[in-house]
């Protein structure tokens, strides 16, 4: 990989922190808990609740993206950074710019069923 193209690599994940932090925000507010005594209907309520889970899910999920782009950033000027980790062939360059933090090749996640 050239250097040029750790560079596109590294402001992607930088640009991508940076969208994460802003959604691990708005969806932290969103997971607030309900008050009981809220004036809402019963089924009103549920509903609530249910999307609430479905905000902590996704609040989950952005943080733990989160964790995989920084440790993405910190192995980037590493030579192993871009290396499948099981057939240890370099991961095509389109792919890490999609998703900077992959560790696999897209044969062997296939293979693997990751």
């Amino acid at each position: 990989m050239t250097d040029t193209q750790k560079t596109t690599i590294k402001s992607k994940i930088k640009s991508e922190l940076l969208f994460l932090d802003k959604e691990v925000a708005q969806l932290t507010a969103k997971t607030q808990p309900i008050a009981p005594d809220c004036s809402l209907g019963r089924l009103t309520r549920e509903e609530m609740m249910i999307e609430q889970q479905i905000y902590l899910h996704s609040l989950d999920e952005a943080q733990i993206r989160i964790n995989k782009l920084k440790f993405a950033l910190s192995k980037i000027d590493k030579v192993e950074y871009g290396i499948c980790l099981e057939c240890e062939e370099n991961i095509a360059y389109e792919r890490l710019l999609l998703l900077p933090e992959s560790s696999h090749c897209v044969a062997c996640k296939s293979e693997l069923g990751l």
